[in-house]
């Protein structure tokens, strides 16, 4: 008893000594034989550089704010919600037949999950339209639009289109500053740009550089449409805004080509005027009326001596070139009047034509100069997925005869691909209208593919099958370059493949 009361005694005499301790501390400030003496510093004073010593940079500095802070309020962040069912292994337990109401039974094998998604868009009209890729709002359930002051507004679908990948979003609020566009026929390689949006989530970021390319006519890879720059855009800059030095929309970011998912420095956004006229014929119509003349063409050969025009490898039957009696071979060097360079600028010539309008065609064939009449048709809905390459003959096949399969030496030998399920659809996040083949397995070096991928195009041609991706797959040239249209959850992208 005596040894627990000493023990006692000593516990309360610490506590008093510790608490006495604390009270002197917070008293004085602190004990002097624990204090340490303060550190000697001296922080600079001056900067580096006197700002009159580099007045174009500071100047540069202060138009680069300018320019930024008058673009902000009209690039927008955009969210995008849908409800999935996905199926899942579930054990019941029996208990809970007595114990929980009947009317709360549900498939035991099917779950309801919410998938999200981000991308951007930027405001063109005063009544609240805006912009944005038709991939970052397919087939989901609910858009919110978060403007540049924080505000959040419920979005409607006015319009889409997936060929050209642009939607058109309406949201109600006043006071809006939608931005202009700009020429992009004007755009050359060298001018100064900035890219804005959402890049995962981080709203408003801005990034800088300049274009790369303003497309390359003759290539038939899709690239050619589009204007390349080597500003970073990252999975959610989708549907922002490439803008000029004057704050003028010149281009809707849409893809990247990246190795890792992110940006390397090479991304493409679509031209303004194709945005601006697939803009007013999405609000006028409810869709993008396209005219189309039905050749499939190719450049001329490099160094004959007119370098301008194309060849026409094919014509469409019943298509307003076969009824104006355009042949193979023939090379059309001007069209409604304007000199034909290259394949790009004749289907842009031809989009810019009013419907059912007839237009001169002048061509060269068989070293005679011709003049035909072509009436300028709305294109037929199937008309893009129905194509082949005329290069390329494909004949039908039969589920008994044997398809074409990449051999070794095929820079898609390595891949594996299976048919894109609906199931995969709703698992990977793709938009729910996709076409093409998902990539299963990558056994050996396939470029930037990843297992997941779905392949939608290979060198311009659309692939919804298994079966017809082995047909173009097995006819590519071994020793080329190749061009894959490829979709990653909601990001596109293009992937090149090189001979190995």
């Amino acid at each position: 008893m005596k040894n627990l009361l000493k023990f006692l005694l000593f516990v309360l005499l610490v506590s008093a000594g510790i608490s006495a301790l604390y009270d002197y501390r917070f008293k004085t400030g602190g004990l002097k034989f624990l204090a340490t003496a303060p550190e000697k510093y001296s922080l600079a004073t001056n900067a580096s550089v006197d700002p009159k010593d580099i007045p174009g940079l500071e100047a540069l500095n202060r138009e680069r704010r300018l320019l930024v802070s008058s673009i902000l309020p009209a690039v927008v962040s955009i969210k995008t919600s849908k409800k999935v069912a996905i199926r899942r292994q579930y054990q019941l337990d029996p208990s809970e037949f007595f114990n929980r109401n009947p009317r709360q039974f549900r498939n035991p094998n099917e779950e309801a999950m919410v998938q999200n998604s981000l991308g951007s868009g930027v405001v063109v009209s005063a009544e609240g339209h805006i912009i944005t890729n038709n991939h970052v709002v397919d087939q989901v359930d609910e858009i919110e639009v978060q403007l540049s002051d924080g505000k959040t507004k419920k979005a409607r679908l006015v319009g889409a289109d997936s060929v050209v990948d642009l939607a058109v979003l309406k949201i109600d609020e006043a006071g809006l500053k939608p931005l202009k566009f700009g020429d992009s026929d004007a755009v050359q390689a060298g001018d100064f740009v900035l890219a804005i949006g959402n890049p995962f989530g981080f709203e408003e970021t801005v990034t800088d550089g300049i274009i790369s390319s303003r497309g390359r006519p003759n290539r038939v890879d899709g690239f050619g449409d589009y204007l390349q720059t080597n500003a970073a855009i990252n999975p959610g800059n989708s549907g922002g805004p490439l803008v000029n030095l004057r704050g003028e929309i010149i281009g809707i970011n849409t893809a990247i080509i990246s190795r890792s998912g992110g940006s390397q420095g090479i991304g493409f956004a679509i031209p303004s005027n194709s945005v601006k006229s697939a803009l007013e014929s999405l609000l006028k119509n409810g869709r993008i009326l396209r005219g189309y003349l039905g050749i499939q063409a190719r450049p001329l050969t490099p160094g004959v001596p007119d370098p301008d025009g194309v060849v026409v490898d094919d014509v469409v039957p019943n298509s307003p070139a076969a009824e104006a009696n355009l042949k193979r071979g023939d090379v059309i060097q001007k069209f409604n009047g304007h000199t034909v360079k290259n394949i790009t600028e004749l289907r842009n010539l031809v989009s810019q034509v009013e419907l059912n309008k007839k237009v001169e065609v002048e061509l060269t064939r068989n070293g005679s100069a011709l003049k035909l009449t072509a009436e300028i048709k709305e294109q037929p809905a199937d008309y893009l997925t129905s194509r082949v390459n005329p290069r390329q003959p494909q004949t039908p096949q039969t589920p008994d005869e044997p398809q074409t399969e990449p051999d070794d030496t095929s820079p898609l030998g390595p891949v594996e691909v299976a048919e894109l399920t609906p199931d995969a659809v709703r698992r990977l996040d793709l938009p729910n209208r996709i076409r093409g083949v998902l990539v299963t397995k990558i056994d050996g070096d396939a470029g930037e593919l990843r297992a997941g991928d779905v392949i939608e195009e290979v060198n311009q041609q659309p692939v919804t099958s298994v079966a017809e991706y082995k047909r173009v797959v097995g006819a590519l040239d071994p020793n080329g370059t190749h061009v894959l249209s490829v979709c990653r959850h909601r990001t596109r992208s293009f992937v090149v493949l090189r001979p190995r």
